[in-house]
């Protein structure tokens, strides 16, 4: 039960969680996404359609068919785990046209894939985001705490959606820190796409940087890449994550109370962190077990999508013979 309660009439009325019904799953390459999304789904109580990427689809049906047999073998409907049969785009345009049938879609993976789901699907859609994260380092911030962070969200693991994209910095404190951070991220194989006030602090240092251009700061890199540019406050700083965010995850690096309080009052994203590494944002980081995804919308769902995420809820309302006068 969600709540509950006793109305001043008598009533008794309850809220309480109910599976979304059938779930579809849209995603690319990773076989773990099939074992994942199915055992979310069942524990939720939801039926699954599973369409992974085409390259994994040998992969895809022996996982799905060892999951049926489970799924039987424990007396529930082996029927609620089905992989959705074929290969090429047009199992994806039926899905994604089953209104009625399905009740769910949640496209995981890379840009292209979400927008074309959250686009041309008349179906409705939890839409998981990508992931152009900031850490931004205050005036006020730890440098070695800032070097540590920055390189933790951004190298630690460069392929997943919390993973850094764009370091922001206070001038006041660039001249100190830039150095150290361009030498950790040069160590780190890290290539910097920076503006041209980072350039200047650049000039000695071992470190790969480029000058960026207008893309950077909306990309998604995935890669050892990351796009760096000078502040000239904290409000600067929150005016660019406003301007370029998926949504996803920024981080602050601060010893300042206030500054910190600012941060997470104006950004708006599915998680704000203060003094810790983007690459938390994670469903198994967060103690909710597996996840479905991070969804980056507001209605519904948002972040880490475990099981309460992928239900929702009734009323149910218990009376004596009431009647509304």
């Amino acid at each position: 039960m969600v709540r509950g309660s006793t109305l001043p009439n008598g009533i008794d009325l309850r809220q309480v969680r109910v599976p979304l019904g059938v779930v579809g799953i849209i995603y690319e390459a990773r076989p773990n996404v099939t074992v994942d999304a199915a055992a979310l789904c069942l524990k939720s109580g939801n039926a699954v359609l599973l369409r992974g990427s085409a390259s994994a689809y040998e992969s895809n049906t022996a996982l799905v068919r060892v999951i049926r047999d489970a799924v039987g073998g424990a007396g529930l409907p082996a029927d609620a785990v089905q992989l959705v049969p074929g290969e090429s785009r047009d199992s994806v345009r039926e899905l994604m046209r089953a209104r009625g049938l399905v009740d769910v879609l949640i496209p995981r993976g890379g840009a292209s894939l979400i927008r074309t789901v959250v686009s041309e699907s008349v179906v409705p859609v939890i839409e998981t985001g990508t992931g152009n994260c900031h850490v931004y380092v205050d005036a006020q911030a730890d440098i070695d705490m800032a070097i540590d962070i920055l390189i933790n969200s951004k190298a630690q693991r460069v392929s997943v959606c919390n993973a850094a994209e764009t370091l922001l910095v206070h001038q006041d404190i660039a001249a100190e820190f830039l150095p150290r951070a361009l030498d950790a991220l040069a160590e780190a194989g890290v290539t910097v796409h920076a503006d041209e006030r980072v350039l200047a602090h650049a000039k000695d240092s071992k470190a790969t940087v480029v000058e960026a251009t207008p893309e950077d700061w909306e990309t998604e890199y995935l890669s050892y890449d990351i796009a760096a540019a000078l502040v000239d406050s904290l409000d600067k700083a929150v005016e660019h994550i406003r301007l370029w965010t998926s949504g996803h995850t920024e981080a602050i690096v601060t010893t300042s109370q206030q500054a910190a309080r600012r941060f997470t009052q104006l950004v708006d994203s599915t998680t704000v962190a203060v003094n810790a590494s983007t690459r938390f944002t994670d469903g198994g980081q967060f103690g909710f077990g597996a996840e479905i995804g991070i969804s980056t919308q507001k209605l519904h769902a948002r972040g880490p999508m475990g099981l309460p995420e992928l239900t929702s809820t009734k009323y149910i309302v218990t009376g004596d013979g009431h009647v509304r006068r």
